[in-house]
């Protein structure tokens, strides 16, 4: 019985000799851990920066270097801390010190160096009316540090559901609580990042910013026996979800490419329309904008398209000269060098002597007259 307990009471001792072992352990690697993971640190372009080793005293001596290696730009050393100077984007790096005289690393740095955000600009749009709309924020000036934006909108003194774009980061869409509202929308983008804050605030009404997106698949196409005529078509955008309760007007321009000049014609809610004044035989480009019958703006131009009217096929020209010689050369080929040359017909001789001699028979019948 004496001899268990004994064995019982030096086995609690093994275990807790084995938990203070792995307590100390887990210390010692938490610490390692902590020395070998880089921490951030922000600081402001233009600014002094001072970077501090991990928790060492005031009198320890350390060595910094950045990258690994030595730290080149302009500083002071005091105990444990990096002092630089008039930091630029240059100063950004990892930072790691040593204690010395033994070398040990202590801690580690990731320095950015930045600017803190400044007021957005905030644009809003509808071009699904009335389903809802959109809105848009940038920087007019880069940070160099990663900036966040927090939206919230208002309207008749309640927040409204705002959902972040899946494809641009920098866009929300919001869905219209009601239709033909009196009451303004106001949208506030904040901006966000480790060296400060900024925000703007816009109002708008619900008519102001309907905007459709352009027509699209316009189409132009000649006239068969029409030289002065181009036959124009398109299509409402797909983004528009009720054309029939929210009709659009249209807005064609078109002008020949030798000219600088547009020529305009507003349309109710017709997609197509026959251009009666083309120049024959020029080239036009031809674009079509959309907006809404009774509010909003109208939306940017279509992409162009070229044209050009009828123009009647000319008929081919016959050259008889061509013919004729080609005719000619059929039937009658120049002789070879080497093939033999045809006999003249023994007319042809005589006709030549009498031709000859005729002056001086002429001449004896004028003696003996």
């Amino acid at each position: 019985m004496t001899v268990l307990c004994v064995c019982l009471q030096m086995a609690n001792l093994v275990t807790s000799l084995c938990c203070v072992v792995l307590a100390a352990v887990v210390v010692a690697y938490a610490q390692r851990r902590s020395q070998l993971v880089a921490r951030n640190q922000y600081e402001r372009m233009g600014s002094d920066v001072t970077m501090q080793c991990g928790s060492l005293d005031n009198n320890t001596s350390v060595s910094w270097k950045v990258n690994g290696t030595d730290v080149k730009a302009q500083h002071r050393l005091e105990g444990p801390r990096l002092i630089l100077t008039q930091v630029d984007l240059g100063h950004n790096g990892l930072y790691s010190c040593f204690q010395n005289p033994h070398g040990e690393r202590r801690d580690t740095i990731l320095l950015h160096i930045g600017i803190p955000p400044r007021e957005p600009t905030v644009t809003c749009r509808s071009n699904t009316y009335p389903k809802g709309f959109y809105c848009s924020w940038h920087q007019l000036h880069p940070t160099y540090i990663p900036t966040t934006f927090e939206v919230d909108v208002q309207h008749n003194q309640r927040l409204l559901d705002v959902q972040k774009d899946a494809v641009h980061k920098n866009r929300c869409h919001v869905r219209f609580p009601e239709v033909f509202s009196s009451f303004p929308y106001k949208v506030n983008v904040t901006a966000v990042n480790s060296l400060g804050k900024a925000f703007t605030t816009i109002s708008f009404e619900e008519s102001s910013i309907v905007k459709p997106d352009p027509p699209e698949r316009v189409t132009a196409t000649p006239i068969r026996f029409n030289p002065r005529r181009l036959e124009v078509s398109w299509h409402s955008p797909t983004t528009w979800p009720d054309i029939d309760n929210f009709p659009l007007k249209y807005f064609l321009r078109y002008r020949p490419l030798i000219r600088e000049q547009w020529q305009h014609v507003e349309l109710s809610d017709s997609t197509s329309h026959t251009i009666t004044d083309a120049y024959a035989g020029k080239e036009y480009i031809i674009q079509v904008a959309a907006k809404d019958t009774e509010i909003g703006t109208w939306s940017d131009w279509s992409v162009a398209v070229h044209a050009t009217p009828w123009i009647e096929d000319p008929l081919p020209i016959t050259s008889t000269t061509e013919v004729d010689v080609s005719t000619e050369a059929k039937t009658s080929p120049l002789p070879s060098s080497n093939a033999p040359q045809k006999a003249e017909a023994p007319v042809g001789r005589a006709a030549r002597i009498l031709t000859f001699c005729s002056p001086l028979l002429l001449g004896m019948l004028l003696l003996f007259m």
